[in-house]
Parts: C-alpha cells; structure tokens; sequence
C-alpha cells in the first residue's frame, strides 16, 4: 500500500503549497480538513499541520483532534499548527506587538536537531503571522530563533513533534524544501517512492480490478488532463473505452481536425460529433455570460448523452477532475464562493445513469504533464494552455454570431502562432484573444472606417488560482498588431490586457 503524508488543512492559502512541495519529494501526501481527517494507518507515516487566516486566539478558532497523532507519529505544525500545539499543550500564545510579515532569517539554530540538519545559520525563512509564541510548554524546547522571533522553531522532548512559526514551503524560504527534506523522508521514514513512473504503473493495475470487463466514455477537450486520463484508460482497457470529441464551433481555427488527427495517431478509439450548429443556434441572440455558459453546459450534456447511447454496454463515465477540484469540494470553509459557472459539466453522471472513473483525482496539474509525460503523449498536447470549456463564446463579449466567431478564430490564431514563432508560446501559461462589444474609429488608406476592437490576454501562473499579465516585448505586440489589423477584415484597434488575477479574472467572462 502507498504510504503518506497526511497534511491538515486550516485555512491557509498555502496549504496546496506544502502538498506540492513534500510531492517534488517523490512522498504521496493528502490534504484533509482539520476536522474530517481519516483516522492515520500503517500507510500513514507522519502528519503536517497546515497555517491559517485565523488566531488560536479567537472564539471560533479551528481545534484538531490529534490525540491518535501527537507523540504516535512525526508530527509537524506549520505557523498555526505550531501556535495551536503550543497554546493547547500549556505555553501561550499573544498579539505581535508588529504583524511579523516577510522575510526573516535565522540567527540561531540548534544543528543537533534533525528538523534543522544542513539548514544553515542566516538562512532565509519567511513569516506571515499576527500571533507570535510567548511561552512554551515545559517539554518543549527551542530549535531555532530569528532577531524577533525567539521560538521559531520547537520540538517536543521526547517524541517527534516539531513547531515552526515560518513557512517552508514558500519560495522566500531559501531551505524549506531541506527542512522538508529532513522532516518527510529522515524523521518520517518515507521511501521517495512516488514517481510518474509508479503512479501510472498502480494506476493502471487499479483501474483494470475497477473496470474489469465493462465499458467507459470519456468526453475529450483537447486539453491535458481529459488527454492524460484517455491514455491511462486506455493502458488499461485498450478498446474498452470510447472518446467522444464535441465540436461546439466555439474552438479554435482548425483545432476540431487538428485535435482529431492527433489522437487517432495514440491510438485512441475517439468518435468526433460535428455539434456547431446546434450550440450556435441555441446561442443565437443571448448576451449574458451565465447563461451562454448554462447553454453550452445543457447542450452538451444533450449531445453527449445522445451519442454515449449509440454505444451498447457502456457502465462509466470517465472523467479528468484534478486534486485541486477534490481540495476545493471539502474545503475547511466549504466551497469557495462561485465567480462564475465552472467550465467542467456536472449532471451527466446522474442523467446517463454511470458510475464515475476519475483516474487524475489525486494529481496536480504539473504532475498531471508528468505523468503525460511517462506515458509518451506528444509535447504539443501536453504544453497546451488551457482553454475554457465554453471556448470562444466567452471571449466574445456579447451576443454570438457565426461571423463573429469566425472573426475571433482569425485573430486568436495570429496571436497564438505569433508566440509559437517568436519563442514564447511556452513562457506564458495562457493567451487568447476577446473580440469587444465596442467598435472604434480608424483610418485605413484615404477612408475612414468604424470597426471591432480586439484585447490580447496572456498570463503565467502554476494552477490558475492567481495569475500576472505576462510582459510580452513591445516589438512582438506591435507585430502582431499590425498583422491582426492588415489582415483581419472588421477590425482596427488592437490593446493588451495588463490586469492581474486577483483582482481581475483570466477569462473576461
């Protein structure tokens, strides 16, 4: 059986973070909430307590059972976790007298310690806390302090139990990732076992006992993990499963055939269903982004259903959930409040009567390229951007015609060959274009004209929770610019979005 890391969620924005990083490990860890974890097996071999937005010190403060945890196995608590276990085991926990926020470094550490081995004196760690550590427990004793911080770091004598009041998993913590190290595979035991490699190989095995003779559609996007999770299946069940590859004519220029063409030479069993004019002409006339996106989720679920009936004997429904939409369905707060619609289309399993495979449930999406990666798919398909599943109907602002469409298809494909050109396709994690439902006075030749105005969006981000605005050369914007408007005809102003998510959103609707 897999052993891993547990680690309890808080609250904090960073929770995700320390998963990844004890990941880069090559240790498998899960994220439960503080108060729905399961109770820790033989497979368990330590826990980590995650930060939090709140102080141990207020009325509704998250408490932890951790009496089958604490001094049973290594146990690890991360800036709230540290403040809990020292306020709940008899020390005491106070206000900073200054929020201690940002860089910090070390000034001194007990090496003796096998939390801090190889961690250097000075080194860089970075705090973000109101509460700080006044006093501690008597069994408990001081591993590490900066020049404001006295307890920094501090261990329970006498059994593996570790409080840090910085974050090691953050970048500006120059040795997390060590001290990590030495926490998840020297004082925990863990093998480093966790590879692409092992997970597509158990993946696999387990997918054959899950599915055993019965057959299972897949709904194929293009993108990465709905391409990632058909070639596991498919390591798996081979002719046993059947892609289905809907054409909303709201994809790119010419990525119905393209995409197509790509999967059939993996050897996929992929059907494609020309679906254009049905989600055109249910779109015909609507304005409003929510129900251009209800729309488009209905119609879907309609013609996927439609065509998955053609295929007799058909028992699941797979899927390419990700860990981050696990995380997110039984978050410590619930989950997050809706921004818009999300892309990924719930009702089919209930409406077709199938059970659901979800082969991807337990990776991130760096991982998920990993494991793309192990299993041979073409780095054209792995190093794809995302694209939203409404596709270019929600970067039309407004009402969608065919011709504006059309439109939008010819300067996106600009956009996105210029950057394939010029070497920048893979420095920037997604780019598109938005046709606006404003039209601006230009002058071309000796005439004036009156035509559609287009914004240009590209970002970088790791999982799309936040992204920056990417800073493409001025020479490349002006070129591809000049070419959008000498060859696209109905448009004549070209700008670039500079807003970053938060406070903005990657897509415009």
């Amino acid at each position: 059986m897999q052993e891993k890391i547990l680690i309890l969620d808080f609250g904090s924005q960073y929770t995700q973070l320390i998963a990844r990083r004890v990941r880069e490990l090559n240790v498998y860890c899960e994220i439960h909430p503080f108060n729905k974890f399961p109770e820790p097996d033989e497979t368990v071999k330590g826990v980590i307590l995650s930060g939090s937005p709140f102080s141990v010190r207020d009325k509704n403060a998250p408490i932890p059972d951790l009496s089958k945890i604490k001094g049973r196995l290594p146990l690890l608590g991360v800036c709230y976790g540290a403040q809990f276990m020292a306020q709940n085991y008899g020390g005491l926990v106070e206000a900073s007298d200054s929020r201690e926020y940002g860089r910090a470094n070390l000034k001194y550490i007990d090496h003796d310690n096998e939390l801090f081995l190889e961690i250097e004196k000075d080194s860089q760690v970075w705090m973000s806390h109101g509460d700080t550590i006044i006093k501690l427990p008597d069994n408990f004793r001081i591993i590490a302090s900066t020049n404001d911080v006295e307890v920094a770091g501090y261990k329970v004598q006498d059994e593996p139990t570790y409080g840090i009041q910085f974050h090691p998993e953050v970048y500006h913590t120059t040795q997390g990732l060590q001290l990590l190290y030495n926490f998840v595979v020297d004082i925990c035991g863990c093998n480093r076992d966790w590879t692409p490699a092992s997970f597509v190989e158990e993946t696999v095995e387990s997918l054959k006992k899950q599915i055993g003779t019965d057959k299972v559609v897949l709904g194929l996007s293009g993108g990465v993990d709905s391409s990632v999770a058909a070639m596991l299946l498919h390591k798996a069940i081979g002719k046993q499963l059947t892609c289905l590859f809907v054409d909303n004519g709201l994809l790119r220029k010419n990525e119905y055939e393209k995409v197509l063409d790509s999967y059939k030479h993996m050897g996929l069993n992929v059907i494609g269903i020309d679906a254009k004019d049905r989600f055109l002409g249910e779109l015909y006339g609507v304005s409003d982004p929510e129900k251009k996106r209800k729309i488009i989720g209905r119609v879907f679920i309609e013609v996927f259903d439609a065509e998955a009936k053609k295929i007799t004997g058909v028992r699941w429904l797979a899927q390419g959930t990700i860990y981050p939409d696990v995380i997110e369905s039984v978050s410590v707060n619930g989950p997050s409040a809706t921004i818009k619609s999300h892309h990924n289309v719930g009702g089919l399993p209930e409406k077709m009567h199938l059970k659901v495979v979800e082969p991807l449930k337990l990776l991130f999406k760096d991982e998920v390229r990993k494991v793309g990666h192990e299993l041979n798919i073409s780095p054209t398909i792995l190093g794809r951007h995302p694209f939203p599943g409404p596709g270019l109907a929600i970067r039309i602002l407004g009402e969608i015609t065919p011709e504006k469409v059309a439109l939008l298809q010819e300067v996106d494909h600009i956009f996105i060959e210029g950057l394939r050109t010029h070497n920048l396709y893979d420095k920037v994690w997604q780019a598109g274009a938005i046709l606006l439902p404003v039209q601006s006075v230009g002058v071309m030749g000796d005439e004036r004209t009156y035509e559609s105005v287009v914004a240009l969006r590209a970002v970088t981000s790791t999982d799309g929770m936040t992204a920056d605005w990417v800073h493409l050369p001025y020479e490349f914007l002006g070129r591809i610019s000049s070419e959008i408007i000498n060859r696209v005809k109905g448009v004549n102003r070209v700008v670039y979005d500079i807003s970053s998510k938060p406070p903005a959103t990657i897509e415009w609707e």
